[in-house]
């Protein structure tokens, strides 16, 4: 999965990319298992009516309804309840959820996670721990992910949210058409670092001087959110370093190679390999570049996604791995399911999220849309569109499948190899796992200091991390600013949990 990686390799768009909810609220409800007496009436003979908002990297699909009407049909026959599918533009995707969240309207189940601040959401008490319902109607959720993946939803022993069964582990990359290498003379295996990837803009820009190489994958990423050498234990807020022998929190902004990667970054703006606008730009990197306003993303990639970015923009696509593939709590809970406060019907929307880990018709609905109207199956196996029909002017090319359940209960698009499920199998196996992997921070205690640091990242991070900015001059002040804003005190608190966290395995 990749976000909005992002198209979150889960994404993760969908994108690691780090959206901001600096507008975050929510009322304090009192604690419950999610087994009210709403969710009781709906089990007397009653549909429940559920509503489930997630976020979209590809524009709305028209069809969605008539995917919706069939989903329907199945969820009403087996758990005795409909659904309301509600999709939601990635780059508006915090703010509207967050508004629904705060204005106490019905929401059963939704997408959270280290994208869109889950602690933050969590701390806010804006979502309802799923211990219980897990147990009771989720044994399939738990039982496809395992213990040590659904525990990177815990926060203060407390399980907020359970991730897909996806790729499960980060990797960095560069994403860029073929076209744009065969045109600039780059072949894909001669590029392995930073530098050289520079090389690829450098001739990007010699050749076209008008053209703007490099763009965001989506809005609110920086260039650096997922570039992790470290494991950003959940907020970047105080990591730990990839190369750590021990468990001692840092803080990444005054590492020397954070600031080796913002000089980097600022020579790249300005020999013009940036898009000018990119700390404020709306649009999704994918968009750009098929609307041809941008050559190359640099986002988390996985086994598959190059294929899956090309049937988005309809054009071949290369992925070109930067960093070794990394397995943290951010990478499982950076796209994740919960069940809000707000929710009408906790039980069924459990029931729900655990049919999207069985239910094979359900997941390829989600995934595909329409057999035989928006894909077919052919003879190997593997999906592809009806004949008349493209990425174009397809009813449903949502191309979403990480996003919901299980992932592997799905076809295999036509194009990427037959066994491309036992490859992300053996992406996730071959990571390299954090000695930090199931902890994750609870930012309640220092909640305060959290919102304070937040408003200096939002002032400061985005200009840094796209080059606007020299960070000769604005890093000390950035630093001092976290210092000033508390900084110290999280990294204080977050090696204490820690410890602690580690003295109880």
């Amino acid at each position: 999965m990749n976000r909005f990686r992002k198209v979150v390799s889960g994404l993760s768009f969908v994108l690691a990319l780090m959206l901001v909810l600096s507008a975050c609220g929510g009322g304090s409800k009192s604690e419950s298992s999610g087994s009210g007496s709403a969710s009781a009436s709906a089990d007397n003979g009653k549909t429940a009516e559920l509503v489930m908002p997630f976020f979209v990297l590809n524009g709305v699909p028209k069809d969605i309804q008539l995917v919706n009407d069939e989903i329907n049909k199945i969820t009403k026959e087996k758990i005795n309840a409909t659904v309301k599918l509600l999709p939601i533009s990635y780059g508006t995707y915090a703010q509207q959820t967050n508004l629904m969240l705060t204005g106490d309207e019905q929401v059963d189940l939704m997408v959270v996670g280290t994208w869109f601040n889950y602690t933050t959401q969590v701390a806010k008490n804006q979502l309802q721990p799923i211990d219980d319902l897990l147990q009771k109607y989720g044994q399939d959720v738990v039982k496809t992910l395992g213990d040590k993946y659904v525990s990177a939803g815990k926060v203060k022993g407390k399980t907020y949210g359970v991730a897909t069964m996806r790729d499960l582990a980060d990797e960095y990359g560069l994403v860029v058409p073929q076209e744009i290498l065969d045109k600039n003379g780059v072949k894909a295996e001669d590029i392995k670092t930073f530098d050289d990837v520079e090389k690829l803009l450098a001739a990007i820009k010699k050749n076209d001087p008008n053209s703007t190489p490099l763009v965001p994958f989506g809005p609110g990423d920086s260039l650096l959110d997922n570039y992790m050498t470290y494991d950003n234990l959940g907020d970047k807020l105080g990591v730990l370093k990839g190369d750590a022998t021990d468990l001692k929190v840092v803080n990444w902004f005054e590492q020397p190679e954070y600031a080796a990667l913002l000089n980097k970054v600022r020579s790249w703006y300005q020999a013009g390999y940036i898009m000018k606008d990119a700390a404020t730009n709306k649009d999704s990197g994918l968009e750009l570049v098929k609307a041809g306003r941008g050559d190359v993303l640099l986002t988390r990639i996985k086994p598959g996604y190059a294929e899956q970015e090309s049937r988005l923009i309809g054009k071949k696509v290369v992925t070109i791995p930067l960093l070794q593939p990394q397995a943290r709590t951010s990478s499982v809970a950076n796209m994740m399911w919960g069940i809000p406060r707000n929710s009408k019907y906790p039980e069924k929307a459990m029931q729900l999220l655990n049919l999207m880990f069985t239910d094979t018709n359900v997941a390829n609905l989600l995934a595909w849309g329409i057999e035989g109207k928006h894909y077919v199956v052919n003879s190997d196996g593997t999906a592809g569109y009806p004949q008349g029909v493209d990425q174009n002017n397809s009813g449903y090319n949502l191309n979403q499948g990480w996003m919901f359940g299980n992932q592997f209960l799905t076809h295999v698009w036509q194009g990427d190899s037959t066994d491309l499920w036992k490859q992300l199998q053996a992406f996730n196996d071959s990571a390299v796992q954090s000695k930090a992997l199931g902890f994750t921070f609870d930012q309640t205690p220092v909640k305060t200091e959290v919102a304070a640091v937040q408003n200096v990242l939002n002032q400061y991070k985005m200009a840094l991390e796209w080059g606007t900015v020299d960070p000769a001059k604005v890093l000390p002040e950035f630093n001092k600013k976290l210092k000033d804003a508390g900084l110290e005190k999280i990294i204080t608190e977050k090696q204490k949990q820690l410890d602690e966290w580690a003295a109880s395995k």
